[in-house]
């Protein structure tokens, strides 16, 4: 196979190894694979897949192949592709990859452009860049499509508004509404990964330090409850009042960014938005202040902004540490180039959490070839019925049993003449 572009062929034992070993901790996802061996449900159906290449991506790739379906992947972030991952999918599974760990802006869209070259029936996308370069700029690819899906919360939220502004030109199931997703990758995945990063980035003591998340959704509330479980003394940043009231209720402390700003030791932020820590807040920011984001583009954290208040270019103190020097004398480290810092000094989400994440992605994948010609061109949720039926396999995986419901129960939920 001679169309592929990673960093370093000889890697690939070694990137066996690690998909192997992220695979014994993906029972749903296995379970879907050898079905798929048998079934072949996405037979003939070329997919362009743009992800983060990790050991857990690699399986759900191996998931798909096995389903017949004709894949190709590349990177959704330069920092988070693991090269020896990418190594094992060109030369042991033969999948046709584009993705080097550090690549360059010019080179990532290089690396997109490429994967839309495959022609693709199908889309599978983590923040909506494949999607968006078809529309823009492939758009003589877009008749070949029946449909697509979308991994995460940002990438969502672009569909959304391609959608509401009638530009989406094929359905797009959104993968991050399935409770199987957000309740746990999110949560969970986020929340034990950031602090990952963070920790393997700096080696800081978490315990005592003032640890500021900005944005209460899901990833905040796993992130800040992780931060706590570590010993810090978290404040949460919010601009929805029924979060920042939930966010009280949990127990934190919660205040604008401007006031966090001035107290923080360690910043991340986790909301979608772009300039959520910007010039004011760095200004107003201790020597010596960490800042890193876990969302998905690293618009987040301003540091265009911040750079014009340096004195120079930052000084690499340690790997992904990036320590910039304001004018008036105080250090600010931004960790990961501010992206993704889960993956870009750590591994990403366990694979545990993936497992339900990728087995909603192989699933809709299932559904959409089953159901594109039923659908508009708009973002659909995962149907209850693959969010249910995930849930049930993982817990049987864990050994985990649960109540059914009698046939008098059932009527009694489904009746309305019985009461006090």
């Amino acid at each position: 196979m001679s169309n592929y572009d990673i960093k370093d062929a000889s890697q690939a034992e070694g990137g066996r190894r690690r998909i192997d070993w992220a695979g014994r901790e993906m029972p749903v996802l296995n379970s879907i694979q050898e079905r798929f061996k048998k079934e072949k449900p996405l037979k003939g159906i070329r997919v362009a897949a743009c992800l983060h290449v990790t050991a857990e991506t690699a399986n759900l790739m191996r998931t798909l192949h096995d389903g017949g379906a004709d894949v190709v992947l590349t990177a959704s972030n330069p920092l988070s592709t693991q090269d020896d991952v990418a190594a094992a999918l060109v030369n042991i599974y033969e999948i046709p990859t584009f993705a080097i760990k550090g690549e360059d802006n010019v080179t990532y869209y290089k690396h997109l452009n490429a994967a839309l070259d495959h022609k693709p029936h199908m889309t599978m996308d983590d923040g909506a860049d494949l999607v968006s370069v078809l529309h823009k700029d492939r758009r003589d690819l877009l008749e070949n499509i029946v449909g697509g899906t979308e991994e995460t919360t940002t990438g969502v939220i672009r569909l959304r508004a391609m959608a509401a502004d009638k530009m989406l030109n094929f359905p797009v199931i959104a993968v991050n509404d399935a409770m199987t997703k957000h309740f746990f990758d999110n949560r969970y995945g986020t929340g034990q990964s950031t602090i990952d990063g963070i920790v393997r980035a700096t080696n800081v003591l978490l315990a005592g330090k003032v640890f500021v998340v900005a944005g209460y959704g899901w990833c905040g509330r796993g992130l800040a409850s992780r931060a706590r479980g570590m010993g810090a003394q978290v404040i949460v940043t919010e601009i929805d009042p029924m979060k920042a009231l939930e966010a009280v209720m949990d127990g934190y402390q919660v205040m604008p960014m401007l006031d966090a700003a001035k107290v923080g030791d360690i910043f991340c932020t986790v909301t979608g938005d772009l300039n959520v820590i910007d010039s004011h807040h760095f200004a107003a920011m201790k020597d010596g202040a960490i800042v890193s984001n876990s969302g998905h583009f690293n618009v987040e954290i301003n540091i265009p902004a911040l750079e014009k208040m340096s004195k120079g270019k930052p000084t690499l103190v340690r790997p992904f540490v990036d320590q910039y020097e304001t004018k008036d004398g105080r250090k600010i480290n931004i960790l990961g180039e501010g992206r993704l810092i889960n993956l870009a000094s750590a591994e990403g989400h366990p694979a545990s959490v993936m497992d339900m994440s990728f087995a909603n992605q192989a699933l809709s994948a299932e559904y959409m070839v089953k159901n594109a010609d039923k659908l508009e061109n708009t973002v659909y949720s995962v149907p209850e019925e693959i969010d249910r039926e995930i849930a049930r396999i993982k817990l049987d995986a864990m050994g985990v049993k649960i109540d059914v419901l009698t046939e008098e129960q059932v009527k009694y939920l489904n009746s309305w003449e019985e009461g006090t």
